[in-house]
């Protein structure tokens, strides 16, 4: 009998555990699933976006390379002579002109010497006057006139060594162009083999470069050549392929390429390191602000807006020129391309298109930032 009442108690026991459970399942897990289909209601909720049509345009095709600009015409100053510097006349960064004098050496004992040999071409020329006059008169016979005649040239010839050895004293500026720093003072003593400064010729500067030999075919004399350095950050120059070799390097496969640089107000200095800019050719090509990119898994895609939609785009990139990418494939001219309001999309996303442009600028064939491929953002 007690068995039967324990029995008993254990199924009123496992009913009311029963009867709990699913009263709790009705009251939570319903009202659970509920606020799953609302928040996913939520999720399905229409984004604003901006977003500018896909454009065609010329985009150039620039080949880049660096290189250090060095003077047209470059020397350094040496004295042909030894001796004391008793005058300088030299100022760093000084623009001169061919045969100004930079310097002079102490020339007392060659102006002596010159003017001994000056006399002594005076006194050979007027034995040698009178010999002519006394060989009309056979007072004597054609060997002592021929004689002095040669002591004649030789003293002439004296007399160059002389002036020539005075010139040697003056130093000079070969050609026009400007001054380095001077290493030599005042009153120093000097050899031949002394710098005292430098000059470059400053008028243009050259700058030589590598470029790879697959574009050998399409680089030429004459060809424009755009120039920057850190040194002038926003300002460019222009000048031209002056000379391409006739070689390629076969370790690694480039070519030498010289390009002359007009420098007027002589701001390049030799030495200075340059990237350089050679424009190929102008291809046409669809390009998208570079922000519309993104990347996921190494897929690069972006968004097309079709009607109220997002369509997701798989794409291959080309060149980037000032904020715009080149699209090989993926996207057609007119395709309006989502840029902004990029974050919260999906493949078939609700959208509401409002006004907008990129910050970049609108023309995508101006002067480049750089000719690499174009770098989309990661998508989280």
């Amino acid at each position: 009998m007690m068995g039967f009442f324990k029995q008993l108690v254990v199924l009123c026991v496992l009913a009311g555990l029963a009867g709990g459970g699913y009263w709790y399942y009705q009251t939570h897990m319903t009202s659970a699933a509920e606020s799953s289909g609302e928040r996913s209601q939520r999720g399905a909720r229409t984004v604003k976006v901006e977003a500018v049509p896909a454009k065609e345009t010329e985009l150039p095709v620039f080949a880049e390379a660096v290189g250090t600009t060095r003077a047209l015409r470059a020397v350094d100053i040496v004295p042909l002579a030894e001796g004391r510097i008793v005058e300088i006349d030299i100022k760093s960064g000084q623009e001169v002109t061919a045969g100004t004098v930079l310097a002079r050496l102490d020339d007392e004992i060659e102006r002596a010497t010159l003017a001994e040999a000056k006399a002594r071409v005076n006194e050979r020329r007027l034995a040698m006057e009178r010999a002519e006059s006394l060989r009309q008169t056979n007072t004597i016979s054609q060997a002592n006139l021929e004689q002095l005649r040669s002591e004649l040239a030789i003293a002439n010839a004296e007399l160059d060594r002389a002036q020539r050895r005075l010139a040697d004293r003056t130093i000079r500026a070969p050609f026009t162009g400007v001054l380095g720093i001077s290493s030599i003072d005042l009153g120093a003593r000097v050899e031949t083999s002394n710098v005292i400064t430098h000059l470059d010729d400053l008028a243009e500067v050259e700058i030589e470069f590598r470029l790879p030999e697959t574009v050998y075919g399409q680089i030429v004399q004459g060809q424009p050549v755009t120039a920057t350095s850190a040194a002038f950050p926003g300002r460019s120059f222009t000048g031209n392929v002056a000379a391409i070799d006739s070689r390629v390097d076969q370790a690694s496969r480039s070519f030498r390429v010289r390009a002359r640089l007009p420098n007027p107000d002589r701001v390049l200095p030799v030495g200075m390191f340059m990237r350089l800019e050679i424009e190929l050719s102008i291809r046409q090509a669809i390009v998208v602000p570079e922000e519309a990119l993104q990347v996921e898994g190494g897929t690069i895609f972006l968004f097309v807006a079709d009607g109220d939609t997002a369509d997701r785009r798989t794409v291959v990139t080309g060149l980037r020129r000032n904020g715009f990418v080149q699209i090989s494939e993926g996207v057609a001219a007119g395709d309006l391309v989502i840029h902004r309001g990029i974050q919260s999309l999906r493949d078939g996303s609700k959208i509401e298109v409002i006004d907008g442009q990129p910050e970049a600028q609108d023309d995508a064939s101006g002067t480049p930032e750089t000719a690499a491929k174009a770098q989309p953002r990661q998508r989280s």
